[in-house]
């Protein structure tokens, strides 16, 4: 089951290498909600693992996020004492403009707009065969 969260960016952390094989990253996203007429505000720390962890590498601190993820829990066994550990992995992010639009997701290729080329540039080529 796929969850997700809008806030902004408060933090993002280096990546991790854990193993050889596994690389782990995190980053922080602050939530405020008015309930009763009072603003709460959490912090809510995600995980990106593996080839995800560049998907936070385009978002600056204080932009508005929308953050998709999945919570997976693991139970952790060690000298006879057993801990449960649950994480937010992230898989995706959408970056909110300030228009109150969203850019298509950050984490897969795009193009930019060409604010600057018209049919009435000079560099324009018609080359439409029809």
């Amino acid at each position: 089951m796929s969850y997700e969260l809008t806030g902004k960016l408060v933090a993002k952390y280096d990546i991790v290498q854990r193993t050889e094989t596994f690389k782990t990253r995190e980053f922080v996203i602050e939530k405020s909600d008015e309930i009763n007429g009072k603003t709460i505000t959490n912090f809510v720390k995600f995980q990106c693992v593996q080839d995800k962890t560049t998907i936070i590498d385009r978002i600056n601190i204080g932009d508005e996020v929308k953050v998709y993820f999945n919570i997976k829990g693991t139970k952790w066994e060690k000298n006879g004492n057993t801990n449960y550990i649950t994480n937010l992995d992230a898989w995706r992010l959408e970056q909110i403009l300030k228009q109150g639009t969203q850019s298509s997701g950050v984490d897969s290729e795009y193009m930019e707009p060409l604010d600057t080329f018209s049919s009435t540039s000079p560099d324009a080529v018609d080359d439409l065969p029809f």
